[in-house]
């Protein structure tokens, strides 16, 4: 690729689609794509082969299940505003609020139209990362169990639960328990549970056959609630990289960084939010670092005189760069440097800060062409300032 870009690998999106598929199909489940997760709209054709709906989050999201995946969306949102609502029940099949306040107000709004569900908070989750944690205390995220009414207010058709993030299905197990305590006195009263999403089904080591028993249990308990889950994650993983490029590289108290054409904080935020360290083909990431070419026990003998860089990205924040990586080559101005897994999350919240354009965005499809599905100019940084 002469420009950085994201290049999504048809195959290994149809490989998790399938997988999906199958669960679905198994465990008597919808499962639905989270925009917030992945909203490349152009690769929408493929997905409606594999799955029915999606879930939105605003009225942008809700308008591109309508306009671009053809079909209504799920949709929740912390709060609606009065100026939206109502367009984006237009583009809602379901609909959940995230409070109480928020139903007594708008609800009027939305019978007879959508499916009315409530946000509801478990008071439990194993995410350790606060900013990705819902249930964490203080959270504005749902309505615990000792607020609500023996008898649900009128038109409220489902519950919907998020606690999981990139989780296994034992995870899952182990929140149920908590679900079920805290709400399932209300079950009778509802026609669908949404358990939201997190839930990494196509990661390597998921235990599938768990969380297709688990599913099934739910359906034996309550066999008149219909189950729904919404990963984002589990669609995109694993299915291709961001493909940048070396432009200098700069030395200051024995630290060699390789500036690149793309940015963290643009580009990868997560990597700084989180944060996590990516993956970085041909390269390791390095824990313990003291100077150029003194690498102290690495786990696997590498010790002394190696090529060792950090990555730094291309716009003026003095944070955007990232650790420290063990190449086999000294780097190169013009060099490639892949960074794996990036299409899930980063292509949906990447920012022009500083004028920086995006990358471009790529698909490998099955047959080994490559197709350009956007290439983005100075025009598109300015069109966002009009």
């Amino acid at each position: 690729m002469p420009t950085p870009a994201y290049i999504i690998e048809e195959e290994k999106l149809r490989r998790n689609l399938r997988l999906i598929a199958d669960v679905a199909l198994k465990a008597d489940v919808e499962i639905i794509l989270a925009f917030k997760a992945f909203a490349l709209w152009k690769t929408f054709p493929i997905f409606r082969k594999y799955i029915n709906s999606t879930t939105a989050s605003s009225l942008s999201e809700a308008r591109l299940a309508v306009e671009e995946f053809g079909a209504k969306a799920h949709t929740f949102s912390p709060a609606y505003t009065d100026d939206e609502i109502d367009e984006i029940v237009s583009c809602s099949s379901h609909l959940t609020f995230n409070s109480l306040s928020q139903y007594e107000r708008l609800h009027e709004r939305v019978e007879g139209r959508a499916s009315i569900g409530l946000r509801v908070n478990p008071e439990y989750s194993e995410i350790e990362t606060l900013i990705y944690n819902p249930c964490a205390p203080g959270t504005r995220f749902g309505v615990t169990s000792d607020k609500l009414p023996e008898t649900l207010p009128p038109g409220i058709e489902g519950f919907h639960c998020h606690c999981h993030c990139e989780s296994g299905a034992d995870v899952l197990q182990r929140t149920l328990v908590h679900i079920e305590e805290h709400f399932s006195r209300w079950f009778p009263q509802l026609k669908w549970l949404n358990l939201g999403g997190g839930h990494l089904m196509t990661r390597k080591d998921y235990d599938i056959d768990l969380l297709i028993r688990l599913i099934q249990g739910l359906h034996e308990r309550y066999p008149w609630l219909k189950i729904i889950l919404e990963p984002g994650s589990a669609f995109a993983w694993q299915t291709g990289p961001l493909v940048s490029h070396v432009v200098d590289i700069v030395e200051d108290k024995g630290i060699r960084t390789a500036i690149l054409d793309v940015s963290f904080t643009c580009h990868m935020p997560d990597c700084l939010e989180m944060p996590y360290f990516p993956d970085v083909r041909g390269a390791r990431h390095l824990d313990d670092y003291d100077k150029y070419g003194e690498v102290e026990n690495t786990g696997d003998g590498v010790k002394g005189q190696v090529p060792v860089y950090r990555l730094g990205g291309c716009s003026c924040l003095s944070g955007d760069f990232m650790g420290y990586w063990i190449f086999d080559h000294e780097l190169a101005i013009g060099e490639e440097i892949i960074f794996e897994d990036m299409i899930h999350y980063t292509t949906v919240k990447t920012c022009m800060f500083n004028g920086i354009s995006h990358p471009d965005i790529a698909m490998l499809h099955s047959d080994g062409h490559l197709e350009v599905l956007r290439h983005f100019s100075c025009e598109d940084y300015r069109d966002r300032m009009d």
